[in-house]
């Protein structure tokens, strides 16, 4: 029977293999035989009758948005509220309002709340740290814009907290309500940021009111999802004891599973604003106002310096917020403080309450107190450095980057690029379907066909197969380092303990970060795109693979280590495979975290679908074209993520098999 057991995986297996190898014999002799034909190649400037009808459909929402009473009772007065929030929170701490030329709370009085706040629900040191964040906010001449873009993702948390807490406890308490609400979660947080831009702002036009929104699609995944993890751990022998005392289900979950589940709903909490941040900055293209709008004009411009000084403001309040959050959700329960240190406690916060009432007051009627005092010389020191470097490393090292340019465009891009915009969309097509029914059997292969037939009818095949070659280039450079750099860590506890806070920092930026640095070495390219795409992603599939090698059962190294394996044998022939569904996680993340960057490449010269995204925000007679290229890139990210689902699935079972 044990040799069944371990028979029938190594068969499963070696049938998935030689499914794979017959199907790649036949994509690439299809691309090969009919190399040029059916590749639905389209113009930039040309349009579709889909594109048209797009194209009217905006026409006439704009049209009848004042009139049509689906406009006029619901899609405005969300608009108008969610404005009205922005607008009172922006009055309070960034712009001058209609009575008062400066904000009703100046930048002395916002610090000091700061620190309130923070104190309040951490400590002292990491109170001090983030008013000293705040103050470098304004020294480096950004104090507005950095208000405005904590204003816009104040109001998105809140709604995403006020939405996303509720349903998070709901689907932790009935499995049923989780199950239905999972494919809408995993839709939300699985395509790329850019997808939300077009199709809100159709409805809800540019502005404060669309940015929220597509912000609060973004951040209330994970609010939603920790939530429900949370109240699912609490024990459920401490539910029952406290029913079998005589609580009610309500009592129950107010006196036992929310307490119990506090820390957990922190985290959740902290997950949902850098989820916002990140989001609120590329909302800049559709008139967030803030730091977004910045890095935007700066990379349009190509000054790396401005966008830089404005990507530092960014990094500075994502570090705030994030290590705020992050000591508020480690703190010791105050149940666990002696009766005098909490009395201390409360004196010192009556003590700083009145500090910062004070503060407040003297921001409004002091004008150094409410308008940053200065010029931002720090920050345009900063930038015209940065403008410097880049000008001198351009000068010295243009030989250097033009040679790394050129091996991995030549050497991958284009080869890559060229193999799927030349060959026939019916070959292509059948080589995604067929790995859907190899890895997920025909229901993956029913979905896998209907995303390419209706990818075919964007009209846009040949933009999405360019996007799609850059993200496999970046995909394979992304899972390279994952396996490398995941190795080393799960195999070291010291490279783990220097590396993962790197990793932890790296995730927490928001994707525009990650294209200034990239610009300035290698200028407006798609090899720019690329390598932006690969240190945004790669962190998510290095902890994934690292997570994995430490997870590999004790038993096994023993066995391969008394066999006289050495170091390269452990690695390559026992942990590595062992470790294969954590690769096949690696890999599906990898894949989407790149695809979103490849998408935002589309600023500074990916081309592809990103490029006709940003198009369409900025040409009207191109709108129908964007719509439709946002409408791919979901096509695309769902099949993508599908797929590479499947696939560690069933990379999962086989090995859950060969372990029974």
């Amino acid at each position: 029977m044990t040799a069944q057991l371990l028979i029938r995986p190594a068969k499963k297996t070696s049938a998935v293999k030689r499914s794979l190898s017959a199907l790649s014999i036949f994509f690439f002799a299809g691309a090969l035989l009919l190399r040029g034909k059916a590749t639905l190649p389209l113009d930039r400037s040309s349009l579709t009758s889909f594109h048209d009808w797009l194209n009217t459909l905006s026409a006439w929402i704009d049209n009848n948005r004042d009139s049509n009473a689906f406009f006029t009772t619901f899609v405005n007065v969300i608009r108008n509220s969610i404005d009205g929030l922005v607008r009172f929170i922006q009055n309070g701490i960034s712009q001058a309002g209609d009575v008062r030329t400066i904000p009703q709370i100046g930048w002395l009085g916002v610090v000091a709340i700061l620190g309130f706040i923070v104190y309040a629900i951490s400590n002292y040191k990491m109170a001090l740290f983030a008013m000293a964040g705040f103050v470098l906010l304004g020294l480096i001449g950004f104090w507005q814009e950095s208000m405005d873009t904590l204003a816009l993702t104040l109001a998105a948390v809140c709604l995403s907290l006020l939405i996303g807490i509720p349903l998070g406890i709901l689907a932790g308490l009935f499995p049923k309500f989780e199950k239905f609400l999972t494919p809408a979660l995993d839709f939300a947080q699985v395509m790329p940021t850019f997808v939300y831009l077009t199709p809100v702002t159709l409805f809800f036009l540019i502005g404060p009111a669309s940015a929220t929104i597509v912000t609060l699609i973004y951040a209330v995944p994970p609010a939603l999802r920790i939530t429900a993890v949370a109240i699912k751990e609490v024990p459920w022998s401490s539910v029952e004891a406290a029913i079998s005392m005589g609580s009610t289900r309500y009592q129950a979950l107010r006196k036992v599973q929310l307490p119990q589940a506090k820390r957990t709903i922190v985290v959740g909490i902290n997950q949902t604003i850098m989820a916002a941040l990140s989001m609120v900055t590329i909302a800049a293209l559709i008139d967030a106002p803030g730091l977004g709008q910045v890095v935007v004009r700066a990379l349009e411009s190509l000054d790396v310096g401005r966008s830089f000084q404005a990507g530092l403001g960014i990094v500075i309040l994502a570090v705030v917020l994030d290590r705020s959050t992050t000591a508020a959700a480690s703190k010791v329960d105050t149940s666990n403080i002696s009766t005098a240190s909490h009395r201390s406690h409360r004196l010192v916060l009556l003590g700083l309450g009145i500090t910062t009432v004070i503060m407040v007051l003297l921001s409004r009627v002091i004008t150094w107190g409410g308008s940053f005092p200065g010029s931002g010389t720090l920050g345009s020191n900063i930038a015209r450095y940065v403008n410097s470097y880049v000008d001198w490393f351009q000068m010295h090292f243009v030989t250097f980057t033009n040679d790394i340019t050129d091996t991995v465009s030549y050497g991958f891009i284009n080869p890559m690029q060229s193999l799927l915009t030349q060959s026939p969309w019916f070959i292509t097509g059948a080589g995604f379907v067929g790995l859907g029914a190899i890895f997920g059997g025909k229901r993956l292969a029913a979905i896998s066909l209907f995303c390419v037939v209706a990818i075919v009818g964007t009209g846009l095949w040949s933009d999405t197969m360019v996007t799609l070659a850059s993200t496999l280039v970046a995909a394979v450079i992304t899972v390279a380092l994952g396996i490398i750099v995941g190795t080393w860590i799960g195999r070291s506890r010291r490279a783990d303990r220097w590396i993962r806070p790197i990793l932890d920092a790296g995730q927490v930026l928001p994707a525009f970060v990650y294209l200034v640095p990239f610009l300035g070495l290698f200028g407006a390219t798609r090899f720019t795109a690329i390598m932006a795409a690969v240190v945004y992603a790669a962190p998510a599939s290095i902890k994934l693979m690292a997570d994995g090698i430490r997870g590999v059962p004790a038993t096994i190294i023993e066995a391969a280590t008394a066999a006289g394996s050495s170091s390269w044998q452990m690695i390559v022939k026992v942990q590595i495979p062992s470790a294969k569904r954590a690769l096949a996680l690696a890999t599906n993340q990898g894949i989407i975290y790149v695809l979103a960057m490849i998408v935002v490449g589309g600023l500074v010269g990916a081309g592809g679908l990103g490029y006709l995204v940003v198009a369409g925000f900025a040409q009207e007679n191109l709108k129908g074209k964007g719509l439709a290229a946002g409408l791919a890139i979901v096509l695309l990210g769902i099949m993508l993520d599908r797929i590479t689902q499947a696939a560690a699935s069933r990379t999962s079972q086989d090995f859950a098999a060969v372990g029974h």
